[in-house]
């Protein structure tokens, strides 16, 4: 049989012709190239899961400041005065101490220091943070709160992220995937100089929330403020090497995740290439050369014993600045006194004072308290009861806390305990509570803020949690 042949043959096109009718071709993709750099994601094109996003309502607050004192400061030696413990000191305590305890305590024990009123508010501080005291107009004290825990593991993980026996997303991780970050340069929750102790990483982990999520650590407790750094790749030289090698490796990754199915590897490259872009905006962050004698002053840098903890609160406004969604600050590992109170207690306010004080300020100078949630406190409280001689025991039953800024009520108590301060006893404020206040200061309704893991919906109040009203301006 015989072949046939198609004798009709495409039109010769010139590359004149080619140039002119693929030009609009040309202009798309560079646009695409122009809109992946505006807003990154981990596979170069698409929207970046740290965009920003709308918040549920119209929000009181765009960030949060979360001062982290850890070990458990003694409420009753500083936001919460009990003129009993001075009237009954040495006696035995008239109530009943809790069904189960960290440990046995014994009398009743006055509190060292005096308390003052502060401001036009008069709200009571005591002699620990005289600082602060002058501020006491921008505090919002919450004299109520309690949890669940009386070890610092799971009290550690219910202040973080609102369990305390099983890993759950970090409040930080839970507000980044609520509302994306504003700074695609910079992660969305950083967290200064954490603790790898008492859950470690899981405080800061995104859990089982997308990894994008999860906070980025920077330096730990072990490091002083001044050595902790990020590398500078102002030579572009070398940032040009940089790209082509992490291209070759980003291609590697894509490769083997279609391969595999693998979300960690999602993660790695999402991971990779924020960690590119750092480079260049994090060292200006962090760059502290640029800040006024008057600033550093304010925060206590280049003094004793304000100088560490003082460059923590400054990093923390300039990365709130720069547009990041969650900041802690931890002082840690230092509020946990058993014994030694008086001088251990005078020691760790001497250090944090001072700066706490400088940060209220300066965010207040800048315009930007009014939209930035300052959170101060630590894990638990301690008892009214004696432990050690001088010394307190853990008490999750009642302790404080503190907010400023962020559409708070400036100026304000809320909140009660019992006569000597062992348990919230008015208005009541658990942890859960207090958790879906933020995120509705930021605009998020607690309940709606959720994500589907092992067949059912989870959020970071559990199935708890009412917002307190109470607090709010």
């Amino acid at each position: 049989m015989p072949r046939t042949f198609c004798n009709s043959f495409a039109p010769v096109v010139s590359r004149r012709d080619l140039l002119r009718t693929s030009a609009n071709g040309f202009g798309l993709l560079a646009l695409g190239s122009l809109l992946a750099r505006a807003n990154p994601d981990r596979k170069g094109g698409g929207v970046s899961p740290l965009a920003p996003k709308p918040p549920h309502f119209e929000p009181k607050a765009k960030r949060i400041i979360f001062l982290f004192m850890h070990g458990g400061p003694s409420q009753v030696d500083t936001f919460d005065p009990k003129p009993l413990l001075k009237r009954f000191d040495g006696q035995e305590y008239p109530g009943q101490k809790p069904r189960v305890q960290f440990a046995s305590t014994g009398k009743l024990l006055k509190s060292p220091w005096e308390f003052k009123r502060g401001g036009k508010s008069g709200i009571q501080v005591s002699d620990l943070f005289p600082e602060v005291r002058k501020l006491a107009d921008e505090l919002c004290v919450i004299r109520s709160i309690h949890a669940d825990n009386s070890a610092h593991g799971g009290a550690l993980l219910q202040l973080h992220t609102g369990s305390d026996t099983f890993v759950r997303p970090s409040m930080g991780s839970w507000v980044t995937y609520g509302l994306g970050t504003e700074n695609q340069n910079l992660p969305g929750f950083i967290t200064v100089c954490p603790t790898y102790g008492h859950g470690g990483v899981q405080n800061w982990s995104s859990g089982f929330l997308p990894a994008d999520f999860q906070g980025t650590p920077i330096g730990n407790s072990g490091m002083k403020a001044k050595e902790i750094k990020i590398a500078d790749t102002a030579n572009p030289a070398a940032t040009d090497l940089q790209r082509l090698q992490l291209d070759l490796v980003q291609a590697m990754n894509r490769d083997a995740a279609k391969r595999t199915g693998d979300p960690a590897l999602d993660a790695r490259i999402g991971s990779f290439e924020l960690a590119f872009r750092m480079q260049t905006e994090a060292p200006k962050v962090m760059d502290l050369s640029g800040e006024t004698k008057d600033t550093l002053r304010l925060y206590g840098i280049d003094e004793e014993p304000t100088d560490n903890f003082g460059r923590q609160c400054l990093l923390a406004r300039r990365f709130a600045e720069a547009g990041v969604r969650f900041v802690q600050v931890s002082h840690s590992y230092k509020w946990d006194q058993h014994g030694e109170l008086r001088k251990d207690h005078a020691k760790n306010a001497l250090e944090v004072d001072k700066p706490i004080a400088g940060l209220l300020t300066d965010l207040r100078q800048r315009g930007l308290l009014k939209d930035t949630l300052v959170w101060w406190g630590g894990e638990f409280g301690r008892t009214p009861t004696a432990q050690g001689g001088d010394g307190r025991d853990h008490n999750p039953h009642a302790f404080s806390m503190w907010l400023a800024g962020g559409g708070t009520k400036a100026g304000t108590v809320y909140g009660a305990t019992d006569d000597f301060g062992y348990y919230a006893a008015e208005n009541k404020v658990h942890m859960h509570d207090l958790h879906a206040t933020m995120l509705h200061l930021l605009g998020l309704d607690h309940e709606k803020l959720t994500y589907r893991h092992a067949g059912r919906d989870f959020r970071l109040t559990d199935v708890s949690g009412e917002v307190v009203t109470g607090v709010i301006a």
